[in-house]
């Protein structure tokens, strides 16, 4: 297991053209924390890898970035251990939703933001991640930064 992350070179970082800055992360930390601990909690129901992961992670970037297009259309992967995570973690932005439906009395979660986590979401995964075709180093620094927050569930405003 990786003890600390790897700095991803330039032309290595994935779906560079959406920015994720600090700013971002400040502004979208409860969303980030929701969905890391959906993440890890998924990965270890699925006995799932980081590759598991990095594929699920992929299939929603696309799904949501066609959604910004105006279009509806949802990129599954063939992995059975992928398209577990990404049905958990698409159940989990659903659960996410209707609690700021119930609690705001408006959607408030945009596509974009859900997007922009993903993304950040899917670098973390590659500076963790070890390399190895069944390593779960990623899933390791997951479950070790998020998973004590699984019984605080919801607490958004």
């Amino acid at each position: 297991m990786r003890e600390h992350p790897v700095e991803i070179p330039e032309d290595a970082i994935p779906n560079r053209d959406i920015r994720v800055n600090e700013q971002f992360l400040r502004e979208h930390e409860e969303l980030i924390t929701w969905l890391s601990n959906a993440l890890a909690r998924v990965m270890e129901k699925e006995r799932a890898v980081d590759q598991d992961a990095r594929e699920a992670l992929g299939a929603l970037i696309r799904t949501y970035r066609t959604r910004e297009s105006g279009l509806i259309y949802e990129t599954r992967p063939t992995n059975p251990y992928a398209a577990a995570i990404q049905d958990g973690l698409s159940a989990a932005i659903d659960e996410m939703r209707k609690h700021l439906a119930e609690s705001t009395g408006m959607q408030s979660l945009r596509d974009a933001d859900v997007l922009g986590v993903l993304v950040f979401l899917e670098r973390v995964e590659l500076q963790y991640a070890n390399g190895r075709r069944r390593g779960r180093a990623f899933y390791d620094f997951l479950s070790s930064h998020f998973k004590l927050q699984a019984e605080s569930a919801v607490h958004l405003s």
